[in-house]
């Protein structure tokens, strides 16, 4: 009935119904190709890594005396009582 690369039945009973199942046949799904490219996702993710990678690489740099210094400095902006303002 229905033949190969184009080829039509002469039957015009079987060409109608090799018709409508030409013309209502699902298209196969497209597979994703890849994303569009985006700059700013490219720059964060380079921020990311590199400050994932900082810190490890500043601890081995350092000197004891200045992990300890930048551990107080750190501690003091965090925990560290702000100063009372009397304005009035």
């Amino acid at each position: 009935m229905t033949i190969g690369k184009g080829k039509r039945p002469r039957d015009p009973n079987q060409l109608a119904k090799w018709i409508v199942e030409q013309s209502t046949v699902e298209a196969k799904p497209i597979a994703p190709g890849p994303e569009p490219f985006s700059l700013s996702a490219y720059m964060a993710a380079m921020g990311r890594k590199g400050g994932m990678v900082g810190g490890k690489r500043r601890l081995v740099t350092m000197t004891p005396d200045a992990r300890k210094k930048a551990a107080a400095n750190a501690a003091q902006a965090r925990w560290g009582k702000k100063a009372k303002r009397d304005d009035k």
